[in-house]
């Protein structure tokens, strides 16, 4: 292969990619534009039948979150009794009325067996073994890996946390656990409801969030049309749609969400609301990734020093310190520096169940237009002992070879 060519292979492959990264982080379109994705994702799975060998379903139903659908999907499958058993059962049973209602409106019975088994295997997992072992035969595990880290790999480690923190709250909504101090009964009425979601969410396909191996597939394309041809019908489900569940005679399709919120990192992120809400209202609450429950949010903004000490619960403080300010909790709190030399002021934060939060005070040499020199905190690990330690830490080098020759 020419560099020319080359060049263009790379450049090929990086649109690929940028276009499944548009994929994976799509919210759903309103309008007519939301009729027309529907119709090409439905457009998808029949094809996406066909290729797997297998009869169209009778009728494809839209759910409005994964949270509907995977009560749809507990109906059809015989998972729902498990639920409505558990300790979750007064908010899952109006979960299962409104996708039950959707699914008659569809005319499918919401009763077990009345979508026939699932053919995710055959739909999903064949097609995508045979494409993989196909493509990785002709280009080698070098290139095969070569190729993933351009593409998929840059996308799987979002979609991934993505799609478990989904998960994780759809089983908190369905099937909650129980502490260990409650009684038997109970306990194994939430194993098997616990038990029956998981199942449930088994049987998913992730549409938009299978992203990373679908841009793996589609920058292999030229040259390997007949081979990744059977993902074809995927790839247009994956594009207008989220997840959803193959069955024999019926497939159930989730809506994309309405919003998406995610800070530079590619994190669940939003201080003012749901980081990711679905048209049935279903939604996350994140601040720079990390979960909390919807109503936090609310007092983040009547945040005192005092109020961060008393919450017990550690990742919780931790979004309050982050969203309060170690300088400005340092300053309220009376912390006491624990080390002070020429590179700056070790600070130590204790929080009670957690581990101290320990930070480096640094001055920039560089004044600003105005003159002054600005202060920055740089978060260290708690088993610094020294300043110069810690700023050595974020160069990614040890104390005694931290020696700047001139600072800016």
């Amino acid at each position: 292969m020419t560099q020319a060519q080359q060049a263009g292979r790379v450049s090929g492959t990086a649109e690929v990619a940028a276009d499944w990264r548009r994929v994976a982080a799509a919210t759903a379109p309103a309008g007519e534009a939301a009729g027309a994705d529907r119709a090409a994702a439905e457009r998808g799975v029949r094809a996406a039948y066909r290729a797997a060998g297998l009869r169209e379903p009778d009728t494809v139903v839209w759910l409005e979150s994964p949270l509907e659908a995977t009560a749809a999907a507990l109906l059809l499958g015989g998972g729902s009794a498990a639920v409505l058993a558990g300790p979750g059962a007064a908010g899952a049973a109006a979960v299962l009325a409104a996708a039950g209602e959707r699914l008659s409106a569809a005319g499918v019975a919401a009763v077990a067996g009345a979508g026939g088994a699932s053919v995710r295997e055959a739909v999903r997992t064949g097609p995508w073994e045979r494409a993989r072992r196909l493509v990785h035969e002709r280009l080698g595990a070098s290139g095969w890996a070569s190729l993933w880290a351009l593409t998929g790999g840059e996308l799987w480690p979002q979609t991934q946390a993505l799609a478990g923190r989904i998960r994780g709250v759809v089983g908190d909504r369905l099937a909650p656990e129980v502490d260990e101090g409650a009684n038997q009964g109970l306990r194994e009425a939430a194993v098997g409801a616990v038990g029956a979601v998981r199942l449930a969410l088994l049987d998913a396909v992730l549409g938009q969030h299978d992203a990373p191996w679908l841009a793996v597939f589609d920058a292999a394309g030229p040259g390997f049309a007949g081979d990744t041809e059977p993902l074809a019908g995927l790839a247009a489900v994956a594009r207008g749609s989220g997840w959803w569940w193959p069955y024999e005679r019926v497939a159930l399709l989730s809506a994309r969400p309405a919003e998406l919120h995610r800070d530079e990192a590619g994190r669940l992120d939003r201080a003012d609301g749901p980081a990711l809400a679905y048209p049935d209202g279903f939604a996350v609450h994140a601040w720079r990734g990390m979960p909390v429950p919807a109503d936090f949010l609310a007092g983040l903004g009547e945040l005192t020093a005092e109020r961060i000490r008393e919450e017990e619960n550690a990742e919780l403080r931790r979004v309050m310190l982050e969203h309060y300010g170690y300088d400005r909790y340092l300053a309220e709190s009376g912390a006491e520096p624990l080390h002070r030399d020429e590179t700056g002021v070790l600070w130590r934060i204790l929080l009670p169940g957690d581990e101290p939060a320990v930070m480096v005070e640094v001055v920039n040499s560089t004044a600003e237009p105005d003159g002054t020199f600005r202060t920055y905190w740089l978060r260290v690990p708690p088993t610094t002992r020294t300043a110069r330690a810690g700023v050595a830490w974020t160069f990614g080098i040890g104390e005694q070879e931290y020696r700047p020759q001139r600072e800016t």
